[in-house]
């Protein structure tokens, strides 16, 4: 699968990068292992407290960790700039759990992590998956419901003994 759209990056003057979505290539795991942590670093203090993002991204994780992921049978998509460079990926498993979905803070409201949304769910229709579950972060929440995930409850766990919260929310495909 290859799609194409444009990203709009916030900076000293708002410009459009084009992007592309593609699945998962050898050699993506380190940048993925990157956005992960920068993200999580970055956005995660917009919603959670110093101890849970620390708890939740002590360190960039290895990138073994994403290739093994990528490797299991589930789709994994990436989107990436015109260079190449990663600007956020996702992806569901066979069960019809979304995983991971993860932006560059630089590319955050955007669309692109929307458009990884949108081609995740298109691909659970064609694979003939009907149900769809995640596990959303206070972050992601509001953008699952406007992919018309239904918020089903606030989930109290603990990372790495700090608690946390996310959302299981989920979503019927017709």
């Amino acid at each position: 699968m290859v799609t194409s759209g444009s990203v709009a990056i916030k900076s000293a003057r708002m410009t459009t990068l084009p992007f592309i979505l593609r699945d998962y290539r050898a050699g993506d795991a380190s940048a993925m292992a990157r956005v992960y942590f920068l993200a999580v670093r970055d956005l995660g203090p917009r919603r959670y407290t110093r101890a849970q993002v620390a708890a939740w991204a002590p360190e960039e994780p290895d990138p073994e960790r994403f290739v093994v992921r990528a490797g299991d049978g589930r789709r994994t998509l990436v989107a990436v700039d015109t260079d190449g460079c990663v600007l956020g990926f996702g992806d569901l498993e066979a069960n019809g759990h979304i995983d991971l979905l993860y932006c560059h803070p630089d590319a955050v409201g955007t669309g692109v992590a929307s458009r990884i949304v949108e081609a995740l769910l298109d691909h659970a229709r064609t694979a003939g998956i009907t149900d769809l579950h995640v596990e959303a972060s206070e972050l992601a929440r509001s953008l699952f419901e406007r992919h018309d995930f239904t918020l089903v409850q606030r989930r109290d766990v603990a990372l790495n003994g700090v608690p946390i919260h996310n959302y299981l929310m989920t979503r019927l495909l017709r």
